[in-house]
């Protein structure tokens, strides 16, 4: 995948490239045994450690705050006033949980992070279990990611024999240690509470708020959850200062951030840039759409975030920008697609995940996405009504706000946005009998059909 020491100039010039782009946590990717701690102290690695054993917890807590750190795995709730929610004077062990469970459509920032620099995610988890109190950390990754989980485990234990994890770390009496847990593969344990659950060894489901894992977490006890990307910026605050990281991104939503494009343009990857920086400044980076095409639509943040249009390619991708016209910067994944695309065949897909994936738990959530795929495979189909169209936003309406937990609310996203923007594409499916923008895709939506109808017999 392209990363930004990758990106060629495309005739901008060297300084417009440098603006644009801001390789902090993916500056070492292209290194030759970036994953070793070898190369990474090499790089400066765990000096940051160093500096924040000479500070109390307290400090690096107020660091963090003043950076504006925002949670980089999808709400964006800023990150050291969520450290700062953890009582001090519990009588219960307080707990940190990386996680690491990456499983949003279109998301693919944490795997290659883990993959490449493991290291500056151990190095943050140390300073940020240190700045809460915690002595005991997990790391939640996804057990399909092996390779990724035997890296992470190699990682820890290098950090282990440099005296970086376990008693009396760099002599500061600081006691701390991690556990790499794997999960089972369910896209529903990227909710915090979820996780926690499966941490545990329960089956994953969302738990009812109040009380807030920062009260009682893991085992009952004060919890912090942060995604990866979020705990592995904190070791270059620490180093950098939080005026540094504000220097980039904009005033609410400071710092950088990965950015990952996929789907119809020429060199999809991998682009950390500041917050705030626009899709088409991106493309322009990751060589355009596909030649002879052009952009129909975009998810700024995965599927669970509301596509978006040509129009808004010119927005900030920042939190407030996203926010502003009804949809949200969530992961950063950004999913491109060209004109060829159906809508409704995407929504659908998308849709039929999110049928697969949910736990059960909420009727609302259960039985409103079976509802939700049979409709649209009607109206992909072209056997649909317009009639359908607004039971389709009836169903949204009475799923989104009344689950336990947000899977509900991201399930129906593409749904609402797709009908906003394209309700005509949905109008002409059911005039014309079927796909009339995709023949190819309609004549395979048909072959699957007749191969699931002949299974069924």
């Amino acid at each position: 995948m392209t990363t930004p020491s990758e990106v060629p100039n495309n005739g901008a010039s060297a300084a417009d490239q440098a603006s644009a782009l801001t390789p902090v946590l993916t500056a070492r990717w292209g290194q030759k045994d970036a994953f070793t701690r070898r190369v990474y102290e090499r790089n400066g690695g765990y000096k940051a450690l160093r500096q924040a054993l000479q500070r109390t917890p307290e400090s690096i807590v107020e660091a963090v705050k003043d950076s504006g750190l925002r949670g980089r795995g999808g709400a964006g709730f800023p990150t050291g006033m969520k450290w700062s929610f953890i009582p001090k004077d519990s009588p219960k062990p307080t707990y940190l949980v990386v996680n690491a469970d990456e499983s949003e459509p279109g998301t693919c920032k944490d795997i290659p992070l883990m993959m490449a620099d493991p290291h500056v995610l151990i190095e943050g988890v140390i300073i940020s279990a240190y700045a809460i109190g915690a002595h005991h950390a997990f790391i939640y990754v996804r057990g399909e990611v092996l390779h990724v989980v035997r890296r992470l485990q190699q990682a820890v234990a290098e950090a282990y024999e440099a005296g970086y994890l376990g008693s009396n770390i760099l002599g500061s009496g600081y006691q701390l240690d991690v556990v790499v847990h794997t999960g089972a593969g369910a896209y529903i344990c990227g909710e915090e509470t979820a996780l926690l659950d499966s941490l545990e060894g329960r089956r994953g489901q969302p738990r009812l708020k109040p009380p807030f894992p920062a009260v009682a977490g893991l085992y009952a006890s004060p919890t912090v959850i942060n995604n990866v990307e979020t705990i592995a910026s904190v070791p270059s605050i620490v180093s950098n200062g939080a005026g540094w990281f504000r220097s980039m991104g904009s005033e609410k939503s400071p710092g950088f951030g990965i950015f990952s494009l996929s789907g119809h343009v020429n060199r999809p990857g991998q682009y950390e840039a500041p917050l705030g920086i626009t899709l088409n400044e991106l493309l322009e980076m990751a060589g355009g759409i596909r030649a002879g095409h052009e952009l129909k639509f975009w998810t700024p943040g995965g599927s669970s975030t509301p596509m978006l249009t040509a129009e808004h390619a010119d927005l900030p991708l920042d939190f407030e920008g996203m926010a502003g016209v009804g949809s949200m910067l969530g992961t950063r994944a950004l999913q491109i697609f060209d004109e060829t695309t159906c809508v409704v065949r995407a929504t659908a897909r998308w849709v039929d995940f999110y049928k697969h994936e949910s736990c059960g738990k909420c009727t609302p959530c259960r039985e409103g996405f079976w509802w939700l795929v049979q409709i649209l495979d009607r109206l992909e189909e072209g056997q649909g009504t317009e009639a359908d169209l607004d039971k389709l936003l009836d169903l949204t309406d009475n799923i989104a706000g009344r689950s336990f937990c947000a899977l509900a609310d991201g399930g129906v996203s593409p749904v609402n946005s797709s009908v906003q923007y394209f309700r005509d594409e949905y109008i002409a499916h059911f005039e014309h009998g079927g796909c009339p923008f995709d023949p190819a895709a309609s004549a395979l939506f048909d072959l699957e059909r007749k191969e699931e109808a002949g299974a069924k017999a």
